[in-house]
């Protein structure tokens, strides 16, 4: 599984060194106080990586962590009913 991680790893690697070799016209970014210049192909790769870093957040907020305060609350009410049996 190691293997095939690596795999997959160099893959989106060689993806984007394509990305970011074809496209190589300069763009201006603008964000609310600041600018600043770059090639097309950092641009896209910037945003591709904040909208993975955005939506990994929601999931986070949205499952995981109702998820594991759900386990949390069920492991405390299991625990006592153990210890008294013991």
């Amino acid at each position: 599984m190691n293997m095939f991680r690596l795999v997959v790893a160099l893959l989106f690697l060689a993806y984007g060194l394509i990305i970011g070799v074809l496209n190589t016209q300069p763009i201006t970014l603008k964000l609310l106080f600041t600018e600043f210049q770059t090639s097309s192909g950092v641009g896209i790769m910037l945003s591709l990586l904040l909208g993975v870093v955005v939506g990994g957040l929601i999931v986070l907020a949205t499952l995981v962590w109702p998820l594991y305060a759900k386990l949390r609350k069920a492991t405390r009410a299991v625990a006592p009913s153990q210890d008294a049996g013991a």
